[in-house]
């Protein structure tokens, strides 16, 4: 799940990825049992919606990141991607466009996990500029566990 901003005075786009660790055993028909870790919380916008892989779990991702636009309004990381062992591609329920396309280009795949999920995410992530142009994601990076 993530956390997007798009409708305001600057363009902050993601500004924290969520990820849920479910225990596949303990599977019961009214919830799933879970623990979410956040990347460091940018502050704008409104969460998207929970995606699942339908069998397995994340094994590499791709972010899609606008470059710097000089003086103009940057949004930085800006959509996501997740490949799940099972085979399923998950991409951020909320994507970024514009009258004038899409902002950004995807990046490559990052390093699969192999036999392994990702477990851990560390992300930068800009602070409030005050009068300067707000960005909040702007890099990430996943751990693999077993």
């Amino acid at each position: 799940m993530i956390l997007v901003n798009y409708v305001n005075t600057t363009d902050t786009a993601l500004n924290v990825i969520r990820l849920y660790c479910v225990d596949r055993s303990k599977d019961s028909s009214s919830s799933r049992d879970y623990t979410s870790i956040d990347s460091n919380v940018g502050g704008w916008g409104d969460w998207g919606i929970i995606q699942w892989c339908s069998s397995g779990y994340l094994t590499s991702f791709q972010l899609k990141v606008e470059s710097s636009q000089g003086s103009g309004d940057d949004t930085a990381a800006n959509n996501i991607k997740f490949k799940c062992s099972g085979g399923d591609v998950l991409e951020g329920s909320r994507p970024i466009w514009s009258q004038w396309g899409d902002w950004g280009d995807w990046s490559d795949w990052s390093p699969t996990c192999e036999g392994k999920g990702i477990c851990g995410i560390k992300t930068l992530v800009e602070g409030w500029q005050r009068s300067g142009d707000d960005t909040a994601l702007n890099d990430g990076h996943m751990f693999c566990c077993d």
